[in-house]
């Protein structure tokens, strides 16, 4: 049985019960569940053996993990890919069959197999999953092309993938189209993005980013992507990485829902290793990216506090901030340092700054804390800084501090959390 009350196990951020993990894969919802699939060594707490775990949940914040889904094979492992569900049984396999589609990576098996797009099927919601007997149903454009996003376009009436191909040196992301999922033709290739392509349309545009989150704003036919701004950065923190939004959220909610997995972080002496972003819905403001927790995080919130003086581990922080003629202002939280520099209005979360003008002379802030990792966002989600740290465990205070001068705190609430995972059955 998993605890999941490690010393350093995340409390709402989601983790796998037990080895490494990385990229977010298969995002997809249906039936009343988000499915989240990623990148997992089911056999160590480092990369290898890629697989893909598989997690279920009804609210974003409470994860059930399942079996492993899509396992290594002789074409080789199993690499970053997305998920969709048939609704039409286009590819014949059942009306409303989730349908997966990874990355057979050759370099991992002996003798090496070329790296290939593979697909796999599920008709019991995903509980169980079939390799398609006529994989692979894209073969090789160049060696390590990887990360099939596959999505249905209406206005064509149908499936587009987006998929990395690297060659020659140049990086890009190359567009196919089938209407039976299982052939494909190339339509178009846009330059300059690297690994784990994401698509999508949002207030009336169309968004496309690649592994390090930069993104660009534009156009899309169906089969090309006419660029009208960027790149631009969506998370100024330095764990962030391979985001993917959620496929098949119904219209009625009609949220674009991302999680992305915050590489890099340290987990020293526990039976997992990684962890993801919390969920968070994205919205263009002035045609660029804003972020901010699901709503389900209420889910979560206990006690609530209004002064600036805090103690303990899992915290929903929202604040308001007049910096007054302060020189910097911002929040010391278990030894971790946010501050914002008012002469340069830019905001640091540790190491990592970005720049956050103020409004009407003030700035605000989120800040979620988990036991290893704090999410900053300020301004209403117009810039984020996603950051793993490892505090000392016997410090576990929060206070707001100033430096050369006064500021005042306009509003500030502190929720404090409870675990996602207490109350769970597989605990």
């Amino acid at each position: 049985m998993v605890a999941y009350n490690e010393l350093l196990r995340p409390q709402f951020h989601f983790t796998a019960p037990t080895g490494w993990l990385n990229d977010p894969n298969g995002l997809v919802f249906y039936a009343g569940e988000y499915h989240l699939f990623y990148q997992h060594n089911p056999h160590g707490t480092n990369w290898g053996n890629m697989t893909w775990g598989h997690a279920v949940s009804r609210d974003l914040v409470h994860w059930e993990p399942l079996p492993l889904a899509i396992l290594p094979d002789a074409r080789g492992h199993a690499f970053s890919g997305s998920a969709v569900v048939d609704w039409q049984n286009t590819a014949g396999f059942r009306r409303e069959a989730l349908l997966a589609f990874y990355t057979a990576a050759g370099d991992q098996v002996t003798p090496p197999q070329p790296f290939t797009q593979c697909l796999a099927a599920s008709t019991d919601r995903g509980r169980t999953w079939m390799k398609f007997a006529g994989n692979p149903i894209l073969n090789e454009i160049a060696p390590g092309n990887r990360d099939p996003k596959v999505f249905w376009h209406e206005p064509s009436r149908h499936w587009v993938m987006a998929l990395y191909v690297g060659a020659a040196g140049r990086h890009t992301i190359q567009f196919f189209t089938s209407t039976d999922l299982k052939q494909w033709q190339w339509r178009s290739t846009l330059d300059g993005f690297y690994e784990c392509p994401d698509i999508f349309e949002l207030d009336g545009r169309w968004v496309l980013f690649g592994a390090d989150g930069r993104y660009v704003v534009g156009t899309f036919d169906g089969e090309r992507f006419t660029v009208a701004s960027g790149k631009h950065n969506s998370d100024w923190g330095t764990n962030f990485y391979a985001a993917q939004t959620f496929n098949d959220i119904p219209a009625t909610d009609g949220r674009r829902i991302l999680i992305g997995w915050m590489l890099g972080g340290q987990y020293p002496g526990m039976p997992f290793n990684q962890q993801m972003t919390f969920p968070c819905e994205l919205t263009l403001r002035d045609g660029r990216l804003c972020k901010w927790p699901v709503r389900e995080i209420a889910t979560l919130h206990e006690k609530s506090a209004d002064t600036p003086e805090l103690e303990g581990e899992l915290f929903d922080i929202e604040a308001e901030i007049d910096p007054g003629n302060a020189l910097e202002c911002g929040f010391d939280v278990r030894g971790h340092s946010i501050r914002y520099v008012v002469g340069d209005q830019e905001l640091f979360s540790g190491k990592q700054s970005v720049r956050l003008p103020l409004e009407n002379g003030r700035f605000r802030l989120r800040v979620l804390v988990d036991r290893t990792s704090i999410e900053l966002l300020g301004n209403g989600g117009r810039v984020t800084c996603s950051t793993c740290f490892l505090p000392d465990p016997n410090n576990q205070r929060i206070k707001f501090v100033t430096t050369g001068g006064n500021a005042r705190l306009i509003s500030f609430v502190a929720r404090k959390l409870r675990s996602a995972w207490s109350g769970n059955d597989h605990r």
